[in-house]
């Protein structure tokens, strides 16, 4: 963590000045000039939430924003999942037919975690409270219709938005806010959907399950795993073991339901789940000492068309002012626990895209790629969605397939994961051409982490950790196996080009008066130990100096991990002789791999959506 740039701060250094502008910032922090109105239809912040599990992929989100090591903490860790099936020698009866690794070993350094969803909210409501924005829901208060006027500009405030009051103080009050982009996260019965006339499609709910939270007594032994617990004639079982080390989440399949029925019209109550859990789970006992929170519902797998206000065929004519996310878009069962994690990776991409553009740091046509992009990596979950849910509903005469199950959970568990997610070439994801020189980046794929050691104090830290939640992007040049402190080493070339040349996309899109790496911030990766290079002896760009003292930043260099045997040139495939550049999007992407000598390529690249400030 980096503060004290532009002045000596005594206390909490996470609570910033409201009249700071520092690039580093958390997200909401870095654009305190942009204002936002975040309304909630409940009362009050969220206390207990529906979403419990947090994939490794969400948790290197988190870390952008600040708080993985607090839900770390917290949260109960997965570490291995059971498969339960009916017992061969006595039928009615269940027994343990396997036992994997929930999350293969190297693809995150964060854990698979589960958690309440209200505490996610917390954490994000405290990284607001202590942004330079200092912002704060506008709560109990519901969406009554939304206007868009096609005619008005990229900078003009093209939608109104009229909100009623339901808190008793006003009761019935009509507020009217007039914006340039709203984003409706409002569900599946999405206002917001509706008005810019967009449909859910797909598949309607054929399946019902029952959900409970639960504080119990057991003798089933797996009881702390994440369970998938297949009977002979009474369904499905999933084992969630929640944070704090009682609580545990039931997933209890229920019934078949009728064309057109809804779970609700079964009138089932929360003795009907125990009942069934106590019969799936038979010979084992439970006795439920208290429910915190429980409901049923309908598996279905719907979609929209598109994610934002303009037509397929208008997109060469408009540019989008409305958008839409989460279950707004795309709903799915929440069996394989993705609801919350996707959703989170569809605000996370649109968020600094918007940020982006008000600050006119890029072309208003980059809000196209929103829908363009997480509209096809929805149909995805859907599709992966059906089959899984599938697969779990096992009720009777549906021939249950325990080794199907496993077989199907460790073949997809990238999936799951969050981490297999690989956007398609377009203007922000280049063409592989160059994909050989960095083979363990995939474009198109999030940013792989690995352990290195920072050059300037022998510091083991994650590359991936310096990409932070503040809109920026990273060029990551890693080094051949040259001096990079020689006059002519590619690296010294790379970052003179950077810093001097009209044609650089460092100097292009950095306002003046910024600091250099306010905009693109550029980091060096060498081959050699950090004991073997002077780090006064390299590029002056990789050393700048920032702030209002024209203080150094020491964080920009980094060596390989050699003590530990993590060399990351080899963990990743980087080309040892010739190195590379890893274009980073703001929102953890792999945007481009280019040569080291590539500064046409580079420089076209960011010409293609970015806007000229300097």
């Amino acid at each position: 963590m980096q503060f004290h740039l532009n002045g000596f701060q005594p206390g909490d250094p996470e609570i910033l000045d409201p009249a700071a502008r520092l690039p580093a910032a958390p997200a909401d922090a870095s654009f305190p000039d942009i204002r936002t109105c975040i309304v909630e239809q409940k009362p009050d912040r969220l206390l207990i939430g529906q979403a419990d599990g947090i994939a490794c992929r969400t948790m290197e989100m988190f870390h952008a924003h600040g708080f993985a090591e607090r839900v770390a903490r917290e949260a109960c860790w997965i570490n291995e999942t059971t498969f339960w099936k009916p017992d061969e020698k006595k039928p009615g009866q269940i027994a343990r037919s396997g036992r994997v690794q929930d999350v293969e070993d190297g693809l995150s350094e964060f854990p698979h975690v589960v958690i309440n969803q209200a505490r996610v909210h917390d954490f994000f409501l405290d990284i607001m409270r202590k942004s330079a924005s200092r912002m704060e829901p506008f709560y109990s208060r519901r969406v009554q219709d939304l206007q868009v006027e096609p005619a008005a500009g990229p900078g003009e405030h093209a939608v109104t938005v009229r909100l009623e009051r339901i808190d008793d103080a006003h009761r019935g009050e009509v507020e009217t806010v007039r914006a340039r982009y709203v984003v409706g996260c409002d569900g599946a019965r999405s206002v917001v959907r509706k008005a810019i006339g967009r449909e859910l499609s797909g598949d309607s709910a054929n399946h019902a399950w029952g959900v409970m939270d639960v504080l119990a007594v057991t003798d089933f032994p797996d009881i702390r795993y994440k369970s998938l617990i297949q009977s002979a004639s009474d369904g499905s079982i999933i084992v969630i073991p929640r944070e704090g080390g009682y609580l545990v989440r039931l997933y209890v399949e229920l019934t078949k339901l009728d064309v057109g029925e809804r779970v609700a019209g079964r009138n089932i109550t929360p003795d009907d789940l125990i009942a069934k859990a106590r019969r799936i789970l038979n010979p084992h006992t439970l006795d439920v000492k208290e429910i915190a929170w429980w409901s049923v519902y309908e598996i279905g797998q719907r979609i929209c068309d598109k994610f934002d206000d303009v037509g397929e065929a208008e997109v060469a004519t408009r540019l989008p002012s409305v958008f839409i996310a989460g279950d707004a878009c795309h709903t799915h069962s929440p069996k394989a626990g993705q609801g919350m994690n996707v959703s989170m990776q569809d605000t996370f991409n649109l968020g600094w895209k918007l940020a982006a553009v008000l600050k006119k740091r890029c072309a208003p046509r980059l809000l196209h790629t929103y829908s363009a992009e997480r509209q096809a990596i929805a149909k995805e979950l859907i599709d992966f969605d059906r089959e899984w849910a599938s697969i779990l509903a096992s009720a009777k005469g549906d021939g249950a397939d325990p080794a199907k199950t496993q077989d199907y959970f460790v073949r997809h568990g990238r999936y799951t994961a969050g981490t297999a997610t690989r956007y398609r070439p377009s203007v922000l994801t280049g063409e592989a051409a160059h994909q050989h020189l960095a083979k363990g980046f995939a474009i198109g794929t999030r940013f792989h982490s690995a352990p290195v050691i920072r050059l300037s104090d022998a510091m083991p830290v994650h590359l991936g950790h310096t990409v932070k939640a503040d809109g920026r992007f990273r060029i990551f040049a890693f080094a051949d196996a040259g001096n990079p402190a020689a006059p002519g080493s590619a690296i010294r070339a790379l970052c003179d080009f950077l810093e001097g040349s009209a044609e650089s996309p460092v100097r292009r899109y950095t306002p003046a008066g910024e600091d250099i790496d306010a905009v693109i911030d550029v980091r060096a990766i060498f081959q050699q130990g950090h004991r073997d290079l002077a780090i006064g002896a390299m590029p002056p760009l990789l050393l700048p100096r920032k702030g209002r003292h024209g203080l150094h930043d020491y964080e920009k260099m980094f060596c390989p991990d050699l003590k530990s045997g993590q060399d990351i040139f080899d963990m990743r495939g980087i080309d040892r002789a010739r190195g590379c550049m890893v274009v980073v999007r703001p929102d953890q992407y792999v945007a481009h791999v280019l040569p080291l000598d590539a500064y046409a390529e580079l420089a076209a690249y960011f010409d293609g959506f970015m806007v000229q400030t300097n």
